[in-house]
């Protein structure tokens, strides 16, 4: 792995970024642009008032690139983050398109899938873009699966988190969905599931808000418990799935869950009065398996979620700084390494910083060097203990957002 000599080289596994909605009409096929317009007029952001100032750095470069580098990061993954064209909200919470919604909503997808092949290309060593699938349709899921490999986006497919309401379209366990997972695996592409997604519809109560935010941790979580029980994982054993903005310290409890489940069918063929049949038999462990089969984009994590590294694999977890959001390390992912990276040899810094997230999504370490060198933190100042907090941490938060580093 190359290294520079006494600086770290920072990629987040966890960014997002999205066009505007006027870039994102140059990228639709013309025939739908008209629906477009009509839906854009029609169109009221509800989060309106993130947008000052903050929102240019889902895709202006200058402020990007310059904000990542204040920050000591010099590489990132890129989810998404704006609102895609017919999309009915933010686009990691919205529910897979009705069939009646499904054409409009695939073609703001493919929207998407081309803006960020550009905003991935102007810096192609800095940026691996994960492109977006639906999985109503499994021709069509394939077909933007290859479009994804062949125009470079690194990142891989974000995986489509069906919620227990979605009653149209299949579940992830269900069999058909093989020959995608066939052809993900052919291609060798990650598989990234992101936290915040998979959430059923809690109507419009005064409680709903509250519910969400508590539960969506639940069902984010659920598709790693269908991927290995449902034998996925046994079935492409070269598979490569990543959890992302989920943290970690979860994980080691769940897998020694399953892996007790799994021990006693395999053992018995029951639980209780519950008998199973052969198919429900596996061969490996649920550690097993994710250790095999499965990453870890850890953003923003506590301490638990880096002792729970030991456990996982070191070579599985992969930091994330979760720009632009608020919610996540920028502008003080310096303090926040010191916070939660002492005691932890500089080899393994250096692999859970950069190494494991370049090997994952083949960024070249050696491109970013020069980057590091001039940016990156240097390991004496992430080995120094954080003993206090910034000052006036709430101040430094806006100024970012208004561009005023």
């Amino acid at each position: 792995m190359t290294t520079t000599s006494d600086r770290y080289t920072i990629i987040s596994a966890d960014c997002h970024a999205g066009g505007s909605h006027a870039q994102y009409r140059e990228y639709l096929e013309a025939k739908y642009q008209p629906d477009f317009d009509a839906w854009r007029e029609k169109y009221k952001n509800p989060y309106r008032e993130l947008q000052d100032g903050g929102r240019v750095r889902n895709w202006d470069d200058d402020r990007r690139n310059g904000d990542q580098e204040a920050d000591g990061v010099v590489a990132e993954v890129v989810f998404p983050n704006t609102i895609p064209p017919f999309f009915p909200s933010f686009v990691l919470f919205a529910k897979p398109p009705t069939a009646e919604e499904y054409e409009l909503r695939l073609a703001g997808v493919r929207a998407h899938n081309r803006w960020l092949v550009d905003f991935c290309n102007r810096y192609p060593e800095r940026r691996a873009g994960i492109g977006q699938i639906f999985i109503n349709d499994i021709d069509d899921a394939i077909a933007e699966v290859h479009f994804i490999k062949e125009h470079g986006l690194r990142g891989g497919v974000l995986l489509p988190n069906i919620p227990p309401d979605c009653k149209w379209v299949s579940p992830l366990y269900d069999p058909a969905y093989d020959r995608l997972w066939k052809v993900c695996e052919d291609l060798e592409i990650p598989l990234n599931l992101h936290g915040g997604t998979g959430a059923p519809d809690y109507g419009r109560f005064p409680s709903s808000a509250l519910l969400f935010i508590n539960e969506v941790t639940f069902y984010s979580q659920r598709p790693l418990v269908q991927f290995i029980l449902s034998g996925i994982f046994e079935r492409f054993p070269k598979l490569e799935f990543v959890i992302t903005e989920t943290g970690s310290h979860w994980v080691p409890p769940l897998l020694k869950q399953m892996d007790n489940l799994i021990a006693q069918i395999r053992k018995t063929g029951r639980t209780g009065e519950l008998a199973y049949g052969a198919e429900s038999v596996l061969p490996l462990s649920a550690t097993e398996y994710f250790r095999r089969n499965c990453w870890m984009g850890v953003s923003q994590p506590g301490l638990a979620d880096v002792a729970a590294r030991e456990y996982l694999g070191p070579d599985r977890f992969m930091w994330g700084s979760d720009y632009p959001h608020d919610e996540g390390t920028a502008p003080f992912t310096r303090e926040h390494l010191r916070q939660v990276m002492q005691g932890i040899p500089e080899t393994e810094i250096r692999a859970l910083l950069a190494g494991n997230a370049a090997a994952l999504y083949d960024f070249d370490l050696a491109a970013l060097a020069p980057l590091a060198d001039e940016f990156g933190p240097t390991v004496a100042e992430i080995a120094e203990p954080l003993t206090e907090l910034p000052e006036n941490p709430n101040e430094a938060l806006l100024r970012v957002a208004a561009g005023k580093r």
